[in-house]
């Protein structure tokens, strides 16, 4: 009947319309004003203080004033942080890359048996559960201020993001060259090496050119919690109050990234 309404459309002079995503009005309307009222009553109830907010905006004013023009004097200050950070995101994608492997053909279902594959999706969900700046902080607590604890942070980091795409690549092989290389009597670690990895191996090395992306980005964020890395650099010129300083280590870091970014599209462009 729908189909013949469609087909009738043009000839009646009627514009057809996509249905909408909740069929029902009452339920679609009726969402919609239960949105606004959480809305009116979350900005009614969180502890805004606007006297306090209206104090801050001179403040902000003459940080931003004294941002410009950005100082690049101390050039060589800022060049040694961000190697740091280079550092410590090149070497956390590898090791997260590399630990990542194990764990997702661990979390793929259709390779590991039940218990082998709740233990991976276990490792995946715990290593993703938390933002890398609250993991910085325990890493730092644990090891001390300075780029191990970064590198840590965000091997762990990698590991949460590298080894769920993974296995999601992982289950969507190609079974048939699997069950041919059993059949011509390949063991197991022969069949993930020319039956598995070769068919993932797209996927591998496009995750890791995003991840080490990732990994500079992120490496700024847990610096300022004492991780190491241009993000220490960027909190101690705010802490002594250069904020053109400051302003030139951000235009640093949006530089790198655009860099990177460009880098990173271009590979994984090549790869697919």
């Amino acid at each position: 009947m729908s189909e013949a309404r469609q087909e009738a459309g043009p000839l009646t002079g009627q514009k057809w319309k996509k249905p909408p995503f909740i069929a029902s009005p009452w339920l679609r309307y009726g969402l919609l004003i239960a949105v606004v009222i959480y809305l009116y009553w979350t900005f009614n109830t969180l502890p805004f203080n606007w006297d306090r907010i209206a104090e801050g905006l001179p403040r902000a004013a003459r940080i931003f004033g004294g941002a410009f023009p950005p100082s690049f004097e101390r050039g060589e200050l800022m060049w040694t942080g961000f190697k740091e950070s280079f550092q410590i995101a090149f070497l956390a994608t590898l090791l997260g890359v590399f630990l990542s492997i194990p764990i997702a053909l661990m979390a793929a279902k259709n390779l590991a048996p039940m218990p082998i594959y709740l233990l991976g999706r276990g490792i995946i969900i715990l290593s993703r559960s938390f933002h890398p700046v609250i993991v910085a902080i325990l890493f730092v607590a644990a090891v001390g201020f300075g780029p191990l604890a970064g590198i840590l942070t965000l091997t762990l980091y990698s590991i949460g993001f590298v080894a769920k795409l993974l296995a999601e690549k992982v289950e969507e092989i190609d079974w048939g060259q699997m069950e041919a290389m059993r059949a011509a009597g390949a063991g197991f670690f022969k069949t993930l090496i020319y039956g598995v990895f070769p068919q993932i191996l797209p996927r591998q090395i496009g995750l890791s050119m995003y991840q080490l992306d990732s990994n500079l980005r992120a490496s700024a964020v847990v610096g300022i919690v004492g991780a190491g890395g241009i993000g220490s650099t960027l909190m101690n010129a705010f802490g002594r109050y250069d904020y053109d300083f400051a302003f030139a280590i951000l235009i640093l870091i949006v530089g790198v990234i655009l860099v990177s970014e460009g880098i990173s599209g271009w590979v994984r462009k090549k790869i697919w």
